[in-house]
């Protein structure tokens, strides 16, 4: 019996080698076709190179200047979205009309060493508590236009990717 599984599994790996055996002549009529090509190209350059290139001389045309209108580029922040929250400042001088949360923690030491982070960096930070939902957002600027708030949550993106706007 085991002479049969020896002989079986030889003859499996002799024909598992010659299935995979490469054909020359493939790689051969490849490399005929590729130097055919590379020969009748040659040939066309010589060809080409013997005639003589038409001198095309430049024609000089009147172009006429119209004067350009500018229309001014107006920022659209309409669609941008807001979250609605009633809010109470815990720590920090008070929230505008739009606000920038960059961070919302259940813990309140957690939030307040953000704040201290933000500012360290710059940013008058402050605490923010939402009763409904046991959350305190750390705000990191606060604005009275949509606007300037919607500007300084882009620029804050890059270092706070999850920041908001939120709305008293």
């Amino acid at each position: 019996m085991k002479k049969f599984m020896v002989l079986g599994a030889a003859l499996c790996v002799a024909m598992g080698f010659t299935g995979c055996k490469s054909s020359e002549s493939a790689y051969k009529k490849a490399y005929e076709k590729a130097k055919a090509q590379e020969q009748t190209s040659a040939d066309n350059d010589d060809s080409t190179s013997q005639q003589e290139a038409p001198v095309v001389a430049p024609v000089e045309t009147q172009t006429q200047t119209q004067p350009v209108t500018q229309t001014p580029v107006v920022d659209n922040y309409d669609n941008e979205p807001v979250r609605r929250e009633n809010v109470s400042v815990v720590n920090g001088v008070g929230l505008k009309s739009y606000s920038v949360v960059v961070g919302s923690f259940s813990i309140k030491a957690n939030a307040e060493g953000l704040q201290q982070r933000l500012r360290n960096a710059g940013y008058e930070a402050q605490v923010a508590y939402n009763a409904g939902n046991n959350m305190y957002r750390v705000v990191a600027s606060t604005y009275d236009s949509k606007a300037s708030a919607v500007q300084s949550r882009n620029q804050l993106r890059a270092t706070y990717a999850d920041a908001w706007l939120l709305s008293k």
